[in-house]
């Protein structure tokens, strides 16, 4: 194993370990307002993630230091290409941020609402971004002399949208079934209640989104473009 394919497995290790720790987080964020009936149970929600939210967010920062570390021309060409996106993740998660500390500041009704509100807008953005760009790294992006060449309009294509809808639908289950673990009584029944009737749509989503990459932008494999060209050569072609 050569020096750069250690680095790509290791990059892929923190961006596993970042999605699937603040995958939870998201969720919870999201369901925070449509789980909870009152005050009470949105803090609730937010207790069930406030010690380690933060920490989970290390993953990424680590994960973005190896890419300009052992990849810095990817790095590059990448950022600026998705400055768009990750420039709202950025502004999501700082609200996001900012929402877990201000909100018990004020009490006040209202207070609690609009920064209840933004750390939902904190949650959904990101997981629904984050879903987008990856899918368009699985897809392939337009790069000519490591300048992202693509446009506005393709990062946001069908195929990427639906990534975006995979990795949210993914984020909600997850968030429904952390909830549903880490609390009890009543808001435990109706968290449990919500994962699996979550679980479906997302599987769902997963699975039409998997066979579209790979009908329509896998290399090889039995995609029927591939298997179209290979089973119409000739053995002398070959």
């Amino acid at each position: 194993m050569d020096l750069a394919t250690l680095w790509f497995l290791l990059i892929a290790i923190l961006w596993t370990g970042y999605l699937v720790l603040e995958g939870f987080d998201f969720g919870v964020g999201m369901l925070m307002r449509p789980l909870g009936r009152d005050n009470t149970d949105r803090r609730l929600a937010i207790n069930t993630i406030g010690p380690i939210w933060d920490g989970n967010e290390v993953w990424v920062i680590t994960a973005v230091g190896a890419t300009f570390a052992a990849f810095p021309h990817w790095y590059a060409t990448l950022l600026s290409g998705f400055y768009v996106p990750l420039l709202a993740i950025l502004l999501a998660l700082i609200v996001r941020g900012v929402s877990f500390e201000y909100r018990h500041k004020v009490d006040t009704p209202r207070w609690r609402e609009t920064w209840d509100r933004c750390i939902e807008i904190g949650s959904w953005v990101p997981a629904f971004l984050w879903g987008v760009i990856f899918a368009n790294l699985v897809r392939g992006v337009e790069i000519s002399d490591m300048q992202y060449v693509g446009g506005l309009a393709a990062i946001f294509d069908p195929f990427a949208l639906l990534g975006g809808l995979v990795t949210l639908s993914l984020f909600l289950t997850h968030g429904a079934v952390f909830l549903a673990l880490k609390t009890a009584g009543d808001y435990q029944r109706r968290a449990m209640a919500l994962a699996p009737r979550l679980a479906v749509p997302s599987a769902l989503v997963t699975v039409v989104w998997a066979v579209w990459a790979q009908a329509a932008h896998a290399r090889q494999g039995w995609t029927w473009g591939s298997w179209r060209s290979s089973s119409s050569r000739s053995p002398e072609s070959s």
